[in-house]
């Protein structure tokens, strides 16, 4: 159990919103217009927590060495911008999991890797961020997970110290940067883990397998 915590920061998409389905068809509406045939979302799901790399591997077999990723990536970006508040819903129970939180006088917040552009137009979508008090986007430091700086300017953001932070995330990196920037750390197991993710030898300090299980975490204020 965690002692002394004044904050919950948590990574965006695998942690606290399922963006999948969004990404997933932003990916297949490029293979769909090169007159290919449409993959299953289950396919896509999986690579989500890569971000625009995972998508374009599952669409298309390409990696970032391609001599045309970054035409593709960027053909990517803005088939996601159009429509990335479609089907993105937060995962069941981090709306109570919120309201819990702020119940029990605790702030939290986000850090992601999720560049601002991306970022920005999901949290004005969804009332549950009205009540975040900081919002960390992969460039809003010089430096993005599993580097620590973003946490740390959350955490300066807050006027806490880390040590007075909890991070949740649902990949290594996020763990391992929880861990730099001297916070608790909380592996989501609900999250996009992608295939044969050994969980365990990530090093959290603790391990959930739904949002509300972070409650149980906490030592009572």
């Amino acid at each position: 159990m965690f002692r002394g915590v004044r904050a919950v920061l948590f990574d965006l998409d695998g942690t606290l919103i399922d963006s999948a389905p969004d990404l997933g068809a932003a990916a297949d509406a490029m293979r769909l217009r090169r007159g290919m045939a449409s993959k299953p979302a289950a396919d896509y799901r999986p690579h989500v927590g890569s971000g625009a790399r995972g998508m374009l591997q599952v669409a298309f077999g390409m990696d970032a060495q391609h001599q045309d990723y970054e035409h593709y990536k960027e053909e990517f970006f803005v088939h996601y911008e159009s429509c990335l508040t479609q089907r993105t819903r937060p995962f069941d129970g981090v709306d109570r999991l919120v309201a819990a939180l702020l119940q029990r006088g605790l702030r939290w917040g986000v850090v992601t890797n999720k560049a601002q552009r991306f970022t920005s137009p999901i949290t004005r979508s969804m009332v549950l961020f009205d009540s975040a008090a900081t919002v960390i986007s992969g460039d809003t430091t010089p430096h993005a997970k599993p580097h620590p700086e973003p946490l740390l300017e959350a955490a300066r953001r807050l006027s806490l110290s880390p040590a007075h932070c909890v991070y949740v995330g649902d990949d290594e990196r996020d763990i391992r940067a929880g861990r730099s920037a001297g916070m608790g750390t909380v592996a989501a197991r609900y999250g996009y883990l992608g295939a044969g993710a050994d969980v365990a030898s990530w090093g959290a300090d603790a391990e959930v397998s739904s949002p509300l299980q972070v409650l149980q975490l906490l030592e009572p204020s």
